[in-house]
């Protein structure tokens, strides 16, 4: 490890699970933030809007010392009406991109913890450059659309690869990819 290279650093496992702590919860608002407003340009100022009052946000948190320590990925869930469940506001943050493993990680957690609430139908509205990924995680393209002045694929996922998850709040550890191929 060099102290020239910041990338040396970066937390070889992590905790994928609901947001709860106050931290956790500021952590997901300023990783939103920055993919949201700063970085994509998607907002003005905020990207909060009326389904965050009712969406259960979920995180991928880094770890220091086998500790908990900054969240660095991101998504909501919410019930948009019986059976039916969408997942939004999907970031990873910029210095994790390359991780390979948390959106996945991420989108698990997000259709398996919805399985588990009566969830029939689980739907997302998915950028452009992000749609092979969904692909290889068992979603289907059903309609291409704008959403935030972008063009997005709005996409539903194949349940049956994903099993219901009734408490994502314990969550689990997951490897980084490179620390998975040494």
């Amino acid at each position: 490890m060099s102290y020239q290279n910041p990338k040396a650093f970066l937390s070889p496992d992590f905790i994928i699970r609901a947001a709860t702590h106050p931290w956790e919860l500021d952590g997901v608002r300023a990783l939103r933030h920055q993919a949201f407003v700063k970085e994509q340009g998607l907002f003005d100022t905020d990207d909060r809007d009326a389904i965050d009052e009712i969406a259960l946000p979920l995180a991928a948190i880094s770890t220091l010392a086998a500790e908990a320590d900054q969240v660095v990925g991101t998504v909501r869930i919410h019930e948009a009406e019986p059976g039916l469940w969408r997942g939004s506001r999907l970031a990873v943050a910029q210095s994790h991109r390359r991780v390979g493993i948390l959106g996945a990680e991420l989108i698990r957690l997000a259709v398996c913890t919805a399985h588990a609430r009566g969830c029939d139908r689980f739907l997302a509205q998915v950028q452009m450059q992000n749609v092979k990924l969904f692909q290889r995680l068992h979603w289907t393209p059903l309609r291409e659309m704008e959403a935030h002045g972008v063009p997005h694929m709005e996409m539903q996922a194949d349940l049956s690869f994903y099993p219901p998850m009734p408490d994502p709040y314990a969550g689990w550890k997951s490897l980084s990819r490179r620390r998975r191929l040494s």
